[in-house]
């Protein structure tokens, strides 16, 4: 459509003529409301940008076994390192309470080995039955992984081939 019969159209319906794809030959045009594409378009970008930091939460217990200690550490640097915030939180029960002096062992523990990943936001508090801590992550570049995951390689994941014939 030529430009000047465009422009007679979208006024008469009471809209504007948009360039949508400049560069394309010939270049690609609406008739739509101004201020109803500008805000599409400003949606459309803020749906794009990634959201805030999200608070994640990893639960011990004052008798954790050692690998599922590991195991929710590796949890805690992957948050971290995604950029989220952590929550850490003890839950004591029953005669547990009696000796609170371990759980808060256990939370020194935790910030002294999330120390490369993290700083503390809100220092051990109890409330309850229960200790929590909030680590906000380091930026980017000041992070050092401690207990990451072993780097998997080509072979793993394949079944084992055996050489033998029968």
């Amino acid at each position: 459509m030529k430009l000047s019969d465009a422009l007679r159209k979208a006024q008469g319906m009471g809209l504007d003529v948009v360039e949508i794809a400049p560069t394309a030959n010939p270049p690609v045009c609406k008739i739509v409301a101004l201020g109803k594409f500008r805000y599409d378009i400003s949606k459309h970008e803020r749906d794009k940008r990634p959201g805030g930091a999200k608070l994640k939460e990893i639960k011990f217990r004052v008798n954790i076994d050692d690998h599922d200690y590991l195991t929710k550490i590796r949890h805690g640097e992957e948050f971290l390192d995604r950029g989220n915030k952590v929550r850490v939180q003890l839950q004591f029960r029953g005669r547990e309470m009696a000796h609170q002096e371990f759980g808060m062992q256990l939370m020194e523990k935790v910030r002294d080995d999330l120390a490369g990943m993290s700083q503390v936001e809100m220092a051990p508090k109890i409330t309850g039955r229960n200790i929590t801590m909030t680590l906000t992550p380091l930026p980017s570049n000041r992070r050092k992984r401690r207990f990451a995951p072993p780097p998997k390689t080509a072979d793993e994941g394949e079944p084992a081939v055996s050489s033998n014939s029968t």
